[in-house]
Parts: C-alpha cells; structure tokens; sequence
C-alpha cells in the first residue's frame, strides 16, 4: 500500500514538472513571438507585415500564433502595451518623492535615453506604431496609468513652486521630446548621444521648464 502511494506521490511530482515544462516552453514561444514582430515592424512596417511572415521569422507554426493571440490587431496591440510598460518601468529607476524637481527632470530624461539607447528595436516599435492609425482602433489598455508616479512627481513639483505651473503632460514633453530626437540623430548617425550631448539637452529642458 505504501509502495503504491509512493508510486502515485512520484506520478503527480512528474506531472506538476512537466506542467511547468510546458508553460516555460510556452513563454518562451510567446517572447519568441514577440521579438519577431519587433523586428519584421521595423524591417517592413506595419503595413506588409502579416502572421505567416511573424511566425516563420519566430520559427513557430502560424497556427500556435493563434493559440496565444485573436488576430494580428490583438498581437500588436498587446505588443505595444507590453513595451510601454518596459519603458514606464526603467523611467522610474531611481526616482522617490525625496528628489528635488531638477533631479527628477534629470533622472527621467537620463532613464529614457538609456532605454532607448539599449532597446533600439523597442524605441522604433513605439515609434512607428504610437503614430499609426491602427492604435486608434485598437481598444487597448489605457497605458497613461504606467505614469502615474511620473506625473505624481511632476505634479509635486509644480505645488512646489519649483516647476512652471502648467499642464503635466506639456512639462514632461519637454524633457522627453528631446531624449528621443537626440536618439533619432544618433541612429541616424547625425550626433553622438554621447555624455555631453545629453548634458546639453537636459540643462535647456530644465530651463525650459524651471519655475
């Protein structure tokens, strides 16, 4: 009796591994998916780019696309929500409520430039998709709310007196806005996103927005 329940106890440890097996192989299909579509995106845009063309370039049936998505609108949809998160995330790194306005506005801008700089790919996806048609049709996750904290300390600085009082958005604008035409220069090898270039573009968009 006991050697049966010995035998059983094994059988159900097998099965639980070979769940988690199995959902790691379909993670990693799933990622697989994903980097794929970055990289065709941005090699043919969105307009040529199509299932079979992801799931070859993924190495993966076009059929197992479709067991992890609805449509080719419901993948890039999830993909951009996916990436925006990414960004929201590194944005944030080594930012609290105890930093002065200025070391935010740095911080941020700093943040965003190293993404972007280690995430080509990424920065294009987002690039090429925020501008397309399609993200109006799409009923996606409102992303704004992975900028929250951001906004917080914007809005906090604002009460503050240390940052001009208008809208978030628009300060916030003049510190990103920058990093990413700096990037696009640099990708296109017009400048250097080097340490001086940065220094340059976040002391004017201090200025700029500096009460």
């Amino acid at each position: 009796m006991l050697f049966v329940r010995c035998i059983k106890h094994l059988t159900l440890i097998k099965r639980s591994f070979n769940i988690g097996l199995m959902r790691h192989k379909d993670e990693n299909k799933n990622e697989a998916i994903f980097e794929a579509t970055i990289q065709l995106l941005n090699e043919i845009g969105l307009s040529d780019i199509s299932m079979s063309k992801i799931a070859k370039r993924a190495n993966v049936s076009s059929a197992t696309i479709y067991v992890y998505f609805e449509n080719k609108e419901d993948m890039l949809g999830k993909l951009y929500v996916k990436v925006k998160e990414k960004l929201s995330r590194h944005m944030m790194v080594g930012i609290d409520d105890t930093l002065p306005a200025q070391e935010v506005c740095e911080r941020f801008m700093r943040n965003s430039m190293q993404f972007i700089m280690e995430n080509k790919d990424y920065f294009l996806f987002l690039e090429q998709f925020s501008t397309s048609p399609l993200i109006d049709k799409l009923e996606l996750e409102d992303t704004a709310t992975m900028f929250n904290s951001l906004f917080e300390f914007v809005e906090k600085g604002i009460q503050d007196g240390q940052l001009k009082p208008l809208p978030t958005v628009f300060l916030l604008t003049y510190c990103y806005f920058p990093v990413t035409q700096l990037a696009r220069a640099h990708f296109k090898g017009q400048f250097q996103a080097d340490e001086e270039n940065l220094q340059q573009i976040i002391r004017m968009s201090w200025d700029a927005i500096k009460a």
